[in-house]
């Protein structure tokens, strides 16, 4: 049989013999099926018939060269001897058996504990609901305080600023800015200046003896509700103090009033924001749970011909608005609506209103077209029929409509009748927008029939105030429930507005307890919300940290299956706006375990469930299949579940008994600096292990820190945490003892090793010899070194490459400065309990072990052999010979190349493999070698997006043309008034007009924003044989072999070099990038399980509808027109007249 010439560009093949190197020179060949493979093994594609001709392909023709591609036994000869020198070379200097001898030596200085996981699960459960119960009678304390405080208050009619005495937060910010309103009525208002204290528990200054007020921008600070507020609240200062006597561990105690005004203690200074603080308490995460009950919402806006300009602009802004008051237990739907009603984005029916779905209602309302004839009846029916769906998830609690229009007169009272009457399920809100003359009692009549509310918004000033309010009204339920309605709930993890972190709140709303007359009926107004913080931290210390290893975790979700606690949530920005919501199937790898155990822990079941899943390693470069035991428990008096999660190699682990204080201060002498240079550098992780041990990010000041203290405490003091400080000096003795027998009498040059180094779970990296600790740039924390964490999950050698951002150019890989890492755990038996104490490993010289790597994947023996082939002989190719020819490389499990025969891509080791050989990578990944995870990072911060609209005016203002100014009829029309009523907002703060809405709230994420990131991790697949396959792509083809290496994380890879540009093939991506997420319109098809709060006030018998809003007009004046104008010419702000503000009547007042 004649065999095929050997390969050119462009005569496609089955090639095994290589000739010396072609020329330019194409024709036309045979082509061989695509996907040509082979495999020694059973497992991997299917054999194509191209495979039949392999065996005679790779041998080569006589005369036809002198070199082969390497036969397969050649290829799986070479990966046998790389396996065995890593093997040799882990025995010598790891010292894994001399490691388990010396625990086994020093069995009678440790003892071996049992971590139980239901037993500690439900410690922690029961230790959390102890610190919350505490808050929650503080909570009940202070709301029986606030009812009769304000029952017992007189109102004042005639009441003054002067009259008044507080703290106003911020009043050093707004008096230190010259242009502030607050300025000229200093002089008249009693404003307390204080003292503060730093405070560490809160990070920040803090007054113990008295409370701080902060009061919205929007709200003018000496009206008459306001000044009666401030007067009956300044009672709670004492209950306050008496909570914090009886429970120091309080941190923020606070009443939202409906008013807006927030009392808060201690009291502190308010964070001055850099623009306008938008900062309103009442649209609090913790306020709108703790003031109404869950909601289903249709929000439905006119967008017929007459709605256009500034009116459509307004309605644009208040849906935003409106949709800002609604929380993750609320459901929601937003449609437009002229001749027919349609949805404004893709969702056809309610939808949770979180963070995601809210964002894509924002952006569809942006595109809302004026256009058509008003029809109420198209937009109310489209309202009902989303609200009576029962095939969906929703809140099934409160129902309303919210209809946003300029005016009209059709009543649309049938639809009314056939879908609302005589029941009224549903209440019905209107929003009058804009400014116009047309008649209003249509609106009023629609929400005063419906067990709503009217509302007017005339210009863009009154939208806050009045998308708000609704919520006075949907109280009256739980108002007139009394006692039945007081109920704590605990809310979902978010940003603490005045600097604390995350915390979750505790909130218990505060009813109106007075009659509206002598023997008249009760009031039902809700007076507020009364509020407690629990810092994140505080519940994180009740669980335990280092008996579950470094894999080992507690986690806790709420109802809708947020995580409260787990390791994973850590939010890059964060925005005190919106709560911190990430999934707990977001914050690990979903898969169906993962789902029902959620399920579970949502429905307050207890369980235990062992599972093989996926999980991330800590740099987020590589994915795992490990076996992980979950176990859960419900949180009693609360919404929340508790989860521990424990690998099997944790169930036990190693508590120190140091009784000897002498051994005590032997093995203390190895954490001495002076002991460095014989027994190598020790890194201790940062620990708490004494209140008074200073913190430092720097290793070095750390171990002083401790040394210095360790001379004046004993590690038996109180004030340290006696069995850290054991374990840790434990280790430090193990370790020495391994640098005794092990590593002190080798010599690592011989290996070329840069380094030897053991790290423990008691806190203990040791670093032999000591020059080697200047490279070392692992965290000295081995629980947050993903070495050491892979290294416990996976058995055999784990390579580590140094990430490509840390690599060094080629010019200093000469000096040997760059390692590889190869760590493999210590795993200990004694007696039936087996358990994973330490990781040990060897740092390679890369540029030794890549010349090394050469020799051990070819014919020879050792380095200096030469290569023997004469010309009528046969040779097989090898890496080092041909390295010109033929490409060789170790790849790991997350394809990153390790070690090449190709010396220019030794600056490349680190890089994902893709990214060196985008063509080979991609044959890899089609031959199941690797497979690959997508996930999504929804804590990422991502740079500001450049603003769209760079003029001075905000967005969604009307800015007047040209025309308009030079037309006299402009001037006197209900457009330019409104304009005025802007420009007069704008210019009491004048950076009104530039405020992003982060920036304009004080957010410290002005330069970063949350975003959403895509991640791409490659793990080994299910081929774990020897197998050869063909790369054809089009007129060029390339033959590899691929290898696991037995007992390592490593691929052994041996193909031709590419010797066309066409085989070129698509890049495989691992790199993070941006990403919108998951389309949320095909999400929202499938959403995840949740459940709403157990609770429900939406109806009483008894409400009274009575109060359903009035027209509140201000009508143009053309003599303060003209003052207007005039001022404005002159460029003389205005005194504000706090008479003058034009917002529409309050259910309150």
């Amino acid at each position: 049989m004649a065999l095929p010439p050997a390969r050119t560009c462009g005569a496609s093949r089955c090639p095994p013999a290589r000739a010396a190197r072609p020329g330019p020179g194409c024709g036309a060949g045979p082509r061989c099926p695509s996907g040509s493979a082979g495999s020694s093994g059973s497992a991997g594609p299917a054999r194509p018939r191209c495979w039949l001709l392999l065996p005679l392909l790779l041998l080569a023709a006589p005369g036809a060269s002198a070199y082969s591609f390497p036969q397969q036994h050649t290829m799986q000869h070479w990966a046998r001897r790389l396996e065995q020198e890593i093997d040799g070379v882990m025995r010598i200097f790891g010292g894994v058996q001399q490691l388990r001898e010396i625990y086994k030596d020093n069995r009678n200085l440790f003892e071996v504990q049992e971590n139980e996981p239901q037993k500690l699960v439900e410690k922690v459960a029961g230790d959390i609901e102890t610190l919350l119960d505490r808050k929650v009678q503080a909570l009940k304390r202070l709301a029986n305080a606030a009812e009769n405080f304000q029952k017992a208050h007189r109102w004042q009619d005639n009441i003054k600023e002067e009259d008044i005495l507080y703290y106003d937060a911020k009043a050093d910010a707004e008096l230190d800015d010259p242009e502030s309103e607050d300025m000229d009525r200093a002089s008249k208002t009693s404003t307390l200046r204080l003292d503060f204290i730093e405070d560490p528990n809160f990070k920040n200054k803090v007054n113990y003896s008295y409370t701080a007020v902060q009061i919205p921008t929007d709200i003018y600070k000496g009206s008459t509700v306001i000044l009666n507020e401030l007067n009956w609240t300044e009672a709670l200062e004492n209950v306050f103090i008496e909570n914090r006597r009886q429970d120091p561990t309080l941190l923020w105690q606070v009443f939202g009033s409906a008013t807006g005004v927030t009392r808060y203690y201690p009291a502190t200074p308010w964070r001055a924001p850099k623009k306008i603080d938008l900062y309103d308490v009442r649209r609090r995460p913790w306020y709108i749970q703790g003031a109404s009950s869950p909601k289903d919402m249709v929000i439905i806006v006119d967008v017929s011909g007459s709605v256009s300009g500034l009116t459509l602009k307004l309605m644009k802004t208040s849906v935003c608005e409106m949709l800002d008051t609604l929380s993750d237990d609320d459901y929601v739907n937003v449609a437009s609506f002229n001749e027919k009603a349609q949805p404004v984005s893709c969702f056809t029916h309610l939808v949770q209103a979180n963070v995601r779905n809210k964002k894509v209602f924002k952006e569809a309302v942006q595109g809302m077209v004026a256009k058509g004839t008003t029809g109420y009846k198209a937009g109310f029916e489209y309202a009902f029929d989303q609200l009576q769906n029962s095939n969906i998830t929703r809140a099934n609690c409160n129902k309303m409509i919210m209809m946003f229009t300029d005016g009209g007169e059709d009543r649309v009272q049938d639809v009314f009748e056939k879908y609302n009457w005589p029941n009224r399920t549903v209440r019905v809100f209107t929003f009058s927008v804009g400014q116009h003359n047309y008649d209003v009692t249509p609106l009023q009549w629609m929400a005063c029939t419906n067990k709503g509310y009217y509302f007017e918004i005339p210009s863009i000033g009154a939208i806050r105030i009045n998308t708000q309010e609704y919520l006075d009204v949907l109280g009256r339920p739980m108002v007139l429930a009394g006692k039945e309605a007081k109920q704590v709930q605990w809310t979902n993890v978010y940003e603490d507005a005045l600097g604390l972190g995350l915390v979750v709140t505790g909130t218990l709303p505060v009813f109106n307890l007075t009659q509206d007359g002598p023997g008249e009926k009760k009031n039902q107004l809700i007076l507020g919300v009364m509020g407690i913080d629990v810092a994140l931290n505080d519940i994180k210390r009740l669980t335990p940290n280092y008996t579950l290893g470094a894999n080992g975790y507690v986690f806790a979700i709420d109802l809708n299956g947020y995580v409260l606690l787990h390791p994973n949530l850590k939010p890059q920005t964060t925005n005190f706006r919106e709560p911190v919501t990430l999934d707990f199937l977001d914050a690990e790898l979903e898969d169906e375990n993962k789902e029902e155990i959620r399920r579970s822990m949502i429905d307050g079941n207890k369980g235990h469930k062992q599972i093989r899943t996926l999980v991330k390693s800590l740099d987020e470069r590589y994915i795992d299949e490990v076996i992980r035991n979950y176990t859960w428990v419900p949180i009693r008096s609360t919404n929340y579940s508790l989860g521990l999660v424990l690998p099997p190699y944790s169930t036990f682990y190693l508590q120190a008994n140091l009784s000897d204080q002498i051994l005590q201060v032997k093995y203390f002498e190895f954490l001495l600096p002076s002991s460095f240079e014989s027994e190598g550098h020790v890194f201790i992780a940062p620990r708490e292990y004494c209140k008074d041990l200073n913190a430092s990010d720097n290793n070095t000041e750390f171990l002083k820190n401790f040394i210095e203290l360790m001379e004046k405490v004993t590690p038996d003091s109180k004030q340290c945490n006696n069995f850290l400080l054991h374990n840790l000096i434990l280790d430090t003795g193990i370790t020495q003892q391994l640098v005794e027998r092990v590593w002190r009498d080798q010599d690592l040059n011989t290996y070329s090793l840069l380094a030897v180094f053991a790290a423990t779970d008691g806190g203990i990296t040791r670093v032999f010899p000591n020059k080697a600790a200047e490279d070392w740039t692992e965290n000295p924390e081995p629980f947050n070194a993903s070495f050491y964490r892979r290294s416990l999950d996976n058995h055999g050698y784990i390579f580590k490459p140094p990430h490509q951002d840390a690599l060094l150019r080629p010019l200093e890989l000469e000096n040997g400065t760059v390692g590889l890492l190869v760590s493999t755990a210590v795993e200990l038996s004694l007696g039936r309990r087996t358990l994973r104490p330490a990781v040990v490993g060897v740092k390679l010289d890369l540029e030794a072990w890549a010349e090394k790597f050469k020799v051990l994947a070819s014919n020879r023996t050792h380095q200096d052999q030469p290569q023997k082939c004469g010309p009528s002989s046969h040779c097989e190719m090898d890496c080092d010979v041909n390295n010109e020819d033929l490409l060789c490389v170790l790849i790991d499990d997350g394809g990153f190349l390790v070690l090449s025969n190709q010396n220019h891509q030794w600056d490349q080791i680190g890089r994902f493999f893709s990214e060196v050989d985008a063509n080979l990578m991609l044959a890899l990944y089609n031959n199941s070698f690797y497979t690959r995870k997508e996930s999504y990072d929804y804590q990422a911060a991502c740079a500001p997006q450049p603003p769209g609209n760079l003029g001075a005016a905000p967005r969604g203002v009307f800015v007047p043309t040209i025309a308009d100014f030079l037309n006299l009829a402009w001037w006197t029309s209900a457009a330019a008034w409104s304009l005025f009523q802007q420009l007069l907002y704008g210019l009491l703060y004048h950076s009104w007009f530039q405020a992003d809405p982060a920036e304009a709230e004080g957010s410290p994420e002005a330069r970063e924003s949350s975003c959403v990131m895509k991640q791409t991790q490659y793990y080994f697949g299910s081929v774990n044989a020897s197998y050869n396959a063909i790369i054809d792509c089009g007129n060029c083809s390339r033959l590899f072999h691929a290898q696991r290496l037995t007992n390592t994380n490593l691929l052994f890879v041996v193909a031709e070099k590419p010797l066309c540009s066409q085989c070129e093939a698509g890049r495989l991506l691992q790199k993070e990038t941006h990403s919108d997420g998951p389309e949320q319109c095909e999400l929202v098809q499938r959403p995840r399980y949740r459940r709403g709060p157990h609770i429900c006030f939406d109806y009483n018998a008894t409400e009274d509808t009575s109060d359903c809003g009035r027209g509140a007009s201000f009508p143009p004046s053309l003599g303060v027109l003209v003052s207007l104008q005039l001022l404005l010419l002159l460029g003389l702000p205005p005194r504000p007249q706090p008479q003058v503000r034009a917002l529409p009547a309050s259910p309150r007042l």
